[in-house]
């Protein structure tokens, strides 16, 4: 698997598939990139697609230091630097959004288009989950707290109709340190000051049953993005790329080649 190394000396794993223009999958919070698994092959017609796994998560180095979603941001920009990517798509899902969100305002450049998917500005401008969600994903048993989470992710239906094994309930060799950093991360993200300056064409996708990150936040996005074009889908829950995919992709893939035709 490729590696490159950051300007502060942390290896990141990275994969590409696909031929094509390029197209970045950022994953959720304590997640690989096998986060996009099950639906990373609709992006393949005519582009490639880049995944990394973020430090403290994967084949990355997980180092017990500061992290944040700025710097992981900057660590998209050592692979796409390492795979000699000048732009590139931006589909940011989750905490994936929020890493996107700091990528698409802070370094122009390098994003072409920007999709945002179930995610939030963060700060006290988010909309946050509720505490009886919170008291759901700390329960003393494991178990109860993984299937909280399950349904937060998916409907019943699906989960009844699939039952495994799941991606995107966290890398499980993520050491404690890495996941603690991620929460942090993720927790003090707050770009609402950075949004308005985001130059690029952007989508935000929400699915309108989102509980573990409230589907309000995505007006607040799209209201704040200059241009920026919303879609709910209805009945999905926060995994809404993966149950909803016949809906979701060719949404996404819509709005990026309209961008691409401009």
């Amino acid at each position: 698997m490729p590696h490159t190394t950051t300007p502060d000396g942390v290896g990141i794993a990275y994969q590409v598939r696909g031929e094509g223009a390029p197209l970045v999958l950022l994953a959720g919070q304590s997640n690989n990139h096998h986060w996009w698994d099950g639906v990373r092959d609709d992006f393949h017609g005519d582009r490639s697609t880049i995944t990394f796994d973020y430090r403290g998560t994967g084949q990355s180095d997980k180092p017990d230091t500061l992290y944040s979603t700025e710097l992981f941001a900057l660590d998209v920009i050592s692979v796409l630097d390492d795979l000699g990517v000048d732009r590139a798509d931006v589909y940011g899902t989750s905490m994936g959004g929020r890493v996107a969100q700091q990528l698409a305002a802070r370094h122009p450049d390098r994003v072409r288009a920007l999709v945002l998917g179930c995610t939030s500005p963060g700060g006290p401008h988010a909309v946050e989950r509720t505490n009886e969600v919170r008291r759901s994903l700390v329960r003393t048993r494991p178990d109860a707290a993984r299937q909280a989470l399950l349904e937060l992710m998916y409907t019943p239906a699906w989960l009844a109709e699939n039952p495994g094994p799941y991606r995107t309930l966290g890398d499980p060799g993520m050491p404690a340190h890495a996941r603690r950093r991620h929460l942090a991360a993720s927790n003090q993200h707050d770009a609402w000051q950075l949004l308005p300056g985001i130059g690029a064409p952007t989508l935000v996708v929400h699915g309108s049953d989102d509980l573990l990150n409230p589907a309000t936040n995505s007006p607040l996005l799209a209201d704040r993005i200059p241009g920026a074009r919303l879609r709910m889908i209805t009945g999905a829950r926060h995994a809404y790329f993966e149950e909803y995919r016949a809906v979701a992709s060719p949404l996404v893939l819509d709005f990026l080649t309209t961008v691409r035709q401009r």
